[in-house]
């Protein structure tokens, strides 16, 4: 849920400003250039469908099994499956909870985080959380920017995702651009992500530290 939502009309100098914030600092400069550019001039947000298709590729390019079934019935993921019938934005979030959890965590309902936004079995999930509130919503930042990434590499439209998820909350402030760059330095030193902060086909290994 967006926390303040800007105006279409504003969004232009919103992006344009949080880009200044970001001066000196090239991998998120790499970064937001390729995310507020993912949705071309038209406003076309492409084929949902074909969307879904590359996020289900996505997958198995990494290994991960997928199941083409609502989330609602069970899990978004259940230890063995990411359930696909979602926006194509939450199969690829799903798809870098995997590659940020510990493998000691894969085999847990939704990660061991708790029961997911699309998840049915709510109460399940969330009997197997494994993680303190705040070391969640840490993971989960880490998640969302890696999900953005991922979209923006894919050529969809990752600025969707980018405001939705709130990353220009406090878009004229410097602590919020620190933040962004602080976030992506992690995923590079964790291997996720490369130089110019393309999305990596990497996975989380036991004992590794985020």
């Amino acid at each position: 849920m967006i926390l303040t939502p800007i105006d279409t009309e504003d969004l232009p100098a919103v992006l344009d400003r949080f880009e200044q914030q970001l001066d000196g600092k090239p991998l998120a400069l790499a970064a937001f250039r390729r995310i507020a550019r993912s949705i071309p001039p038209d406003g076309s947000l492409g084929d949902p469908a074909a969307q879904r298709a590359q996020a289900v590729e996505l997958a198995g390019r990494l290994g991960i099994e997928t199941l083409d079934e609502d989330p609602a019935v069970a899990f978004s993921w259940d230890g063995r499956f990411i359930r696909t019938r979602s926006e194509p934005s939450v199969v690829i979030h799903e798809i870098a909870h995997w590659q940020l959890c510990t493998p000691e965590r894969r085999p847990l309902y939704d990660f061991g985080l708790g029961a997911g936004p699309e998840s049915g079995r709510v109460e399940e999930a969330d009997r197997v959380m494994a993680l303190s509130q705040e070391e969640g919503q840490d993971e989960e930042g880490l998640t969302s920017l890696l999900g953005i990434l991922w979209e923006a590499d894919l050529g969809q439209p990752a600025l969707l995702a980018f405001l939705e998820q709130n990353w220009l909350e406090g878009y004229d402030r410097p602590a919020t651009a620190s933040h962004f760059e602080r976030m992506l330095k992690r995923l590079h030193a964790g291997g996720f992500i490369d130089d110019e902060a393309h999305p990596l086909p990497a996975a989380r290994q036991s004992g590794q530290i985020l």
